[in-house]
């Protein structure tokens, strides 16, 4: 397996000689050494740990730390994470640099309509996924190389725009659907469901109180970290005026407000507070969190658009670290109407999975930055369907028609998977959706045929006979749709039937495309449901659209990259 690091220049004092008789050779021989975490608190699974100091002139500032050489270690085993050795493997030298999370991910499979007509799961517009596999891709990682958990495919599809039909009347979405035949198994069929809500200039919307929180702990010192955030709020700034209010809040070994209340066009005054931030210390995100909650209530702004942004690596060392505990947090502070808006940074100690609970507890959403590019993508250009939520605890239900459906299998979603109970209660949290979103799900059916049509002989207590409605309807499925006003707290609900008239033998190019990302992440997940799916089809299926926007032309040079 190839090392990916990062060069740092570390003048190492000479305890760090201490590790020769523990340590592999080429740590112990020389006091330049790649590799990329010098932490300032120590690993939990670490084996060997020495004191260390070191001056760090690419960010030019110095410090001690308890710093922790793992030699091969796994990183910590959370609830539901998978060890980062089972990713990432052990590099040759036998050092494990890479401790980035990533919750395991049990794909969805195959459901018999006959016993399990309903499908129910909350809505997704996170992208996080896509942008991060993007960085892995371009960092020379190979499919192989690149942890399955990494991999939902819900973001990779939700991540590019589609030509959507917007919402008719008082309705919030405006439903798209296409069926046809399913490109990685001509034996089955796939559906393309598409909901867009109606896109607002974000100086249409209403005023805002926006709290930029900062992880300025000493992993976020890395170029693609504290550097990126204060470049990417930058572009950020330049859209608010005289209606927004902004505040500044900083987590490390401490909290620190470096800004509160101060209006969205006293630019200067912003941009040199966030100019100020230097990175240092150890990561205390709970207590970052706690008081930026705090600065948004004391700003709050009736009938406004409250938000906390966050920018981190993930890294919490100190205070509540769990995902459970966290999870309970932030889900108590959802309830004061202040939205959450998570935004990734940063490699190796990334915390996929912190971040990803951060922001389906907070009633947000998720993505990863990478670059300044996609820095403007999701603050400028998506600004408004990043910023206005529309609609809050949206869920869906489909109700398959067993006359036309077999089988089916949603196309990731596996972390929003509800209880068919949990569509109709309203205290079960789910997914919001902002001004300008879209959401696409894509289900791959097995149609019903004479062969695989069962009257239920084998069923002791159950008789799948197809009701009257079933027999005479010409629906594939219901789709059920609940949500609430952002200011609300009891559902309203939308059923829209999807019939034979959304068949077709010649799919759009949204639906091509749809299928060429979804397709995409079952061969990097080595899906046991890929069929006849492989990158060369996916190429295959590319070549025959064109590809309007930088982001789908963008996405097939991916492809072509791991395709060499």
């Amino acid at each position: 397996m190839k090392r990916k690091t990062v060069l740092r220049s570390i003048i190492a004092s000479t305890t760090l000689l201490s590790l020769a008789a523990c340590g592999p050779a080429n740590v112990a021989t020389t006091t330049t050494e790649d590799y990329t975490t010098v932490a300032s608190e120590p690993a939990t699974t670490a084996v060997d740990t020495a004191p260390m100091e070191y001056i760090d002139y690419t960010n030019s500032y110095s410090k001690t730390a308890n710093a922790t050489l793992s030699y091969a270690v796994e990183a910590e085993n959370y609830d539901g994470l998978v060890a980062a050795d089972e990713f990432w493997g052990v590099p040759e030298d036998g050092i494990n640099w890479n401790t980035e999370e990533y919750d395991s991910i049990r794909e969805n499979v195959f459901k018999d309509v006959s016993t399990s007509p309903l499908s129910t799961f909350a809505a997704d517009v996170d992208s996080a996924s896509y942008s991060n596999l993007r960085r892995l891709i371009n960092n020379g990682y190979t499919l192989k190389e690149i942890p399955a958990g990494a991999v939902r495919a819900e973001e990779m599809i939700n991540y590019f725009t589609y030509n959507y039909d917007g919402p008719e009347g008082n309705d919030p979405f405006g439903v798209n659907a296409e069926i046809s035949t399913c490109p990685w198994n001509s034996e089955h069929k796939l559906l393309h469901l598409g909901l867009q809500t109606e896109a607002i200039d974000f100086s249409e919307t209403p005023d805002s109180n926006i709290v930029l929180l900062v992880d300025v702990s000493g992993s976020m010192s890395d170029e693609n970290k504290l550097p990126l955030v204060k470049e990417s709020f930058s572009l950020l700034i330049d859209n608010l005026s005289e209606k927004d209010t902004v505040s500044i809040v900083t987590y490390a070994s401490g909290v620190d407000v470096v800004l509160e209340g101060v209006s969205g066009d006293r630019k200067d005054k912003i941009l040199d507070a966030l100019d100020s931030l230097r990175a240092g210390g150890s990561t205390n995100g709970t207590g970052g969190i706690d008081e930026a909650y705090r600065v948004a209530e004391a700003n709050f702004i009736k009938n406004g658009n409250n938000r906390v942004i966050i920018a981190s690596d993930g890294d919490f060392n100190v205070g509540k670290s769990s995902a459970s505990d966290l999870s309970k947090q932030i889900q108590e502070k959802a309830k004061k109407g202040i939205y959450l808006s998570v935004l990734g940074y940063g490699m190796y100690n990334y915390s996929d999975t912190r971040m990803e609970t951060l922001a389906d507890d907070g009633n947000g959403n998720y993505a990863y930055i990478d670059t300044l590019h996609e820095a403007k993508k999701v603050l400028v250009e998506e600004l408004g369907a990043n910023m206005l939520t529309v609609a809050k605890d949206v869920k869906f239900q489909v109700e398959f028609n067993p006359k036309y459906v077999s089988e089916y299998r949603l196309i990731g979603y596996e972390n929003r998977a509800l209880n068919n109970e949990d569509f109709d209660d309203d205290t079960k949290d789910a997914g919001e959706i902002g001004a300008g979103h879209s959401v696409t799900v894509l289900y791959e059916i097995v149609p019903t045929t004479e062969e695989n049509t069962d009257n239920g002989k084998d069923l002791k207590y159950q008789n799948s006979n197809l009701t009257e409605e079933a027999l005479k309807s010409n629906d594939w499925l219901t789709l059920s749709v609940r949500y609430k006003e952002p200011d609300e707290d009891e559902s309203k609900l939308l059923e829209y039937e999807i019939g034979s008239k959304y068949y077709t033998d010649k799919p759009s190019e949204d639906f091509i495309f749809s299928a060429a990302v979804a397709e995409f992440a079952m061969v990097a997940r080595n899906s046991e449901f890929v069929a006849d799916g492989s990158l060369d089809h996916i190429v295959e299926e590319l070549n025959t659209i064109p590809l309007k926007d930088e982001y789908r032309r963008e996405f097939a040079t991916l492809v072509d990259k791991v395709n060499l």
